[in-house]
């Protein structure tokens, strides 16, 4: 990796994350005053009412750190083309946030809500921002060229798909923001493997955002990123992987968030499944999810959130030496020895941690 961009990628990532740690417990105290709070049910893990929009200080923080990286030349002469796809993936990002803060404030039906997500994705599309062909995995030389009433549709339900899956996994205590933030680690490095230095600083904000975040929400939480903060955490992670890796390698730069978000896709499909073979609505809310599951098989809510930061980072340390990211087997043989060091622990300590209480 040529280190030139490295330097402003890190000092992004930082930035992101000490401008979002400083705006977040602001955020809270407003949302305390104002009465902007999530109320306990039987379906939620927290006790006590709990502010939900920390997303704006997630979002605030990833703002202003890239636009300080601008300011300082970070981003370069980026081709027009390239500042576009930027562009759209940052205003598309605040659009999805946007509804997911409305949704938050004033409680969207969930068909109405659906129907934004797929109207900004649509968008977004139009700008350049899409799966245009796919490259074949065994010979990067052959491409399938896709028509453009298939290319949105392949493109709108990666959008969607992907910001509900992050949506879905936000149901404790740290747990959509850490993997958000490993996955936007897997994103950076990646990115700067194909020289898309732009994505990258995208995904480096959006892993320091995801970092000073967990500082007030990691178990116990004072606060919670509520829709608007996992829509936009969902999408950027679904755009960036388009804007960087889909530009030079299609096939893996699918691949790679598909490793790293194995768990809740998987999770977000055999929720609805469920929901459906019962009767119900796929929007009905329940118990099903995986965090619940491990909860009722008597994980405490840290090592829940603990394992599935682990098989995340696996996932990430996989796609990795799929996209032939430099020092891939070391990333990989380290993330395989913290994987089964916390399945070892979470083992060990299972019947002995008494199960704690989260988001």
């Amino acid at each position: 990796m040529d280190s030139s961009p490295l330097i402003p990628a890190i000092a992004t990532l930082v930035g992101a994350g000490l401008f979002t740690a400083a705006i977040v417990p602001m955020v809270r105290q407003l949302g305390l005053q104002w009465g902007l709070i999530d109320h306990p049910d039987p379906r939620k893990q927290h006790l006590e009412p709990m502010v939900r929009l920390g997303g704006i200080g997630i979002v605030l923080g990833f703002c202003l750190a890239l636009l300080i990286t601008w300011l300082l030349g970070g981003f370069g002469n980026l081709p027009a083309s390239r500042d576009q796809l930027i562009w759209s993936t940052l205003i598309g990002g605040v659009a999805f946030f946007a509804v997911g803060l409305s949704d938050d404030l004033f409680q969207l039906p969930p068909l109405p809500r659906l129907g934004l997500q797929i109207a900004v994705a649509t968008v977004v599309w139009s700008q350049g921002v899409k799966i245009g062909s796919i490259t074949l995995p065994f010979d990067s030389t052959l491409s399938l060229s896709l028509p453009d009433w298939l290319s949105a549709i392949i493109t709108v339900i990666w959008l969607v798909g992907i910001t509900n899956a992050i949506n879905w996994l936000d149901g404790l205590d740290g747990l959509a923001a850490g993997v958000s933030g490993i996955a936007a680690v897997g994103l950076l490095s990646v990115s700067f493997s194909l020289h898309q230095t732009g994505a990258g600083l995208l995904a480096a904000a959006l892993a320091g955002a995801c970092l000073g975040f967990l500082r007030d929400n990691f178990n116990p939480a004072r606060i919670f990123m509520g829709d608007g903060g996992s829509y936009f955490l969902g999408f950027s992670l679904a755009a960036i992987s388009l804007v960087g890796p889909a530009k030079e390698l299609t096939t893996v730069s699918l691949l790679l968030p598909l490793l790293i978000l194995s768990l809740p896709l998987a999770d977000m499909s055999a929720v609805i499944m469920g929901r459906v073979s019962s009767g119900r609505s796929p929007f009905y809310p329940d118990r099903r999810h995986l965090h619940h599951r491990l909860l009722r098989a008597g994980f405490s809510h840290r090592r829940t959130v603990v394992l599935i930061y682990a098989f995340t980072q696996w996932f990430v340390a996989l796609a990795m030496v799929a996209a032939n990211a430099e020092l891939r087997f070391l990333w990989l043989a380290l993330a395989t020895g913290v994987l089964i060091w916390v399945v070892v622990r979470s083992h060990r300590s299972q019947r002995d941690e008494p199960l704690d209480q989260g988001e």
